[in-house]
């Protein structure tokens, strides 16, 4: 082609020889919004995933709590229980020793506490200590209630759910003992079941629901958090033991347990991408690390609440005297340490009772076996030493009839106890023992064991006969009665630890506390597995 003035022109070229040349924003802006897409998805299953797996931790959490409560509640009825039969059933005593239990205010365990007769429940409670039971306005229910206990070594719950009073019921016959008392006791319910978290609480984060039973219904509900059941969304569920039955815990998020980041990631996510693909992986590993130190938030906030509450040691403190009684003329001081952290909680303890105002009585025990059994059997067999020793019995006595509230074969349980009656006017010392190591006493610097005749421990033969050894007692002279945790160790010999221990306490002049301190410090530094516990009595003059 010429131009009219003869020059030749180029034809223009057109664009689609070359392609379109946005094509290559539009892949990036596709990869970038896939990518976007796929990390929304990512963040929202791990948003879930994870509250899913703190609503877990914490409704174990709930469960811990609750575990940690059983105790409280079936020692209390358990030791009524016995001290019913040891008192023949007499109403003035058991009112007086069930008031600290049942009552009216926020110090009581339970809001009302009765004692009925196992073979006549239609003549009703013969004495009554607090509120009125509920159970009394059903016959029928109370005769039932009283065979199952009867024939149950477990602590017996009914659920008294109707009526504009709600209350759950415990009943307790003392295994063994054939006898024809019953103690039955009831905690009251809000009237619809609901109860609003305060705003300190460690679970306002959740609402849960408590039920009576592995089944939860609407006729079950015993406690909730929430305005209405059945919970709505993702639940998490556990049951513990409670009694003859069990508990159910189900709970749900109230708001996000990890917090609002996790929550809105994946929308912040979404509006980021589309402006900024690369942003987007950056806040997918944050939210990863968010997540694992999420975890390890849960994992550490688990553990110091745990540590908090000091199921172990607390509980076991807890069923410990929290002081000793001081006679005139004598010293009395006693030392626990727990076995390996985090272990359950064992059988060990001691006890110091006054008999009259001149005599005491040191208790020294080892229950077989660890958790939340040992414990209760614990209590039971110190609960029962006092109620025999406020009638006056002797410690064989006491001895043969602890026999009828532990049996081996039953529970699979059984005990060493020691019994020493200490005298100060008379100087004399008389020791009772059921299968546990001698005492030593110390006199004039030199220790021995005190020859004992050793019967059988408590729970092997509910006729065994226990026979006392009385000893004189020098001027200033020292007894310690221990466990064996304070002087067994594995693959050596307990002769090598009852020496290890003569030698150190005889050469130890100290104070009575300081040679109990440095007695425990010294002989277990080695890093003891059992507990221990440890009582002292000196002599002033």
């Amino acid at each position: 082609m010429t131009a009219s003035n003869g020059e030749k022109t180029v034809p223009a070229t057109t664009p689609h020889g070359r392609g379109w040349p946005y094509w290559s924003v539009v892949t990036v802006a596709v990869v970038g919004l896939l990518v976007t897409v796929g990390l929304i998805v990512v963040s929202t299953i791990l948003y879930h995933n994870n509250e899913n797996r703190l609503l877990n931790l914490r409704t174990r959490d709930i469960g811990s709590v609750l575990t940690a409560a059983v105790p409280t509640v079936q020692s209390s009825v358990a030791s009524t229980a016995t001290f019913a039969e040891a008192t023949n059933g007499n109403a003035r005593k058991f009112d007086e020793f069930a008031q600290q239990f049942a009552g009216q205010g926020a110090g009581h365990t339970f809001v009302s506490m009765s004692l009925w007769r196992v073979d006549n429940p239609g003549a009703g409670p013969t004495t009554v200590v607090g509120a009125q039971p509920e159970l009394a306005a059903s016959m029928g229910k109370a005769a039932a209630l009283f065979a199952r206990a009867a024939a149950s070594h477990k602590l017996t719950v009914l659920g008294l759910l109707d009526g504009p009073a709600p209350r759950i019921g415990y009943a307790y016959v003392e295994p063994g003992t054939n006898g024809p008392y019953a103690v039955y006791a009831e905690s009251l319910l809000p009237a619809k079941r609901y109860s609003a978290p305060s705003n300190d609480s460690s679970f306002n984060d959740i609402n849960y629901a408590l039920y009576l039973g592995k089944t939860p219904t609407a006729n079950t509900l015993l406690l909730t958090s929430a305005p209405r059941v059945p919970l709505p969304g993702h639940r998490a569920v556990v049951t513990i033991p409670f009694g003859d039955t069990f508990l159910t815990v189900r709970a749900t998020r109230r708001a996000s347990l990890a917090g609002s980041l996790p929550r809105d990631l994946p929308w912040v996510i979404g509006i980021v991408g589309v402006l900024l693909t690369i942003g987007a992986g950056a806040l997918t590993i944050r939210l990863i690390q968010r997540r694992r130190r999420t975890e390890q938030l849960a994992d550490e906030n688990r553990r110091l609440y745990a540590e908090q509450r000091g199921i172990a040691q607390t509980l076991q403190h807890a069923l410990l005297p929290a002081e000793l009684p001081q006679l005139h003329g004598l010293q009395a001081s006693a030392r626990y340490e727990a076995g390996v952290e985090g272990v359950e909680i064992g059988g060990d303890w001691y006890d110091a009772i006054a008999v009259g105002d001149k005599r005491l009585l040191l208790v020294v025990g080892d229950v077989s076996g660890r958790g939340l059994q040992a414990a209760t059997t614990m209590a039971a067999l110190r609960y029962g030493i006092h109620a025999y020793a406020a009638q006056g019995d002797e410690p064989g006595t006491i001895l043969t009839k602890l026999n009828k509230l532990v049996s081996v074969k039953s529970s699979g349980q059984l005990a060493t106890v020691l019994c020493a009656l200490v005298d100060p006017d008379a100087r004399e010392l008389t020791i009772t023992s059921a299968g546990h190591l001698p005492p030593l006493l110390i006199s004039d610097g030199r220790g021995e064991f005190v020859n004992t005749d050793v019967g059988l421990p408590i729970g092997v033969d509910r006729n065994a006969e226990y026979t006392s050894v009385t000893v004189p007692v020098a001027p200033g002279a020292t007894l310690l009665a221990f466990t064996d945790g304070l002087v067994e160790r594995r693959g050596e010999s307990i002769d090598v630890g009852l020496g290890r221990l003569r030698e150190h306490a005889a050469s130890n002049h100290a104070t009575l506390d300081e040679l109990l301190t440095r007695v425990v410090s010294n002989l277990r530094h080695d890093g003891a597995e059992d507990d221990t516990a440890i009582a002292g009595i000196r002599w002033l003059s």
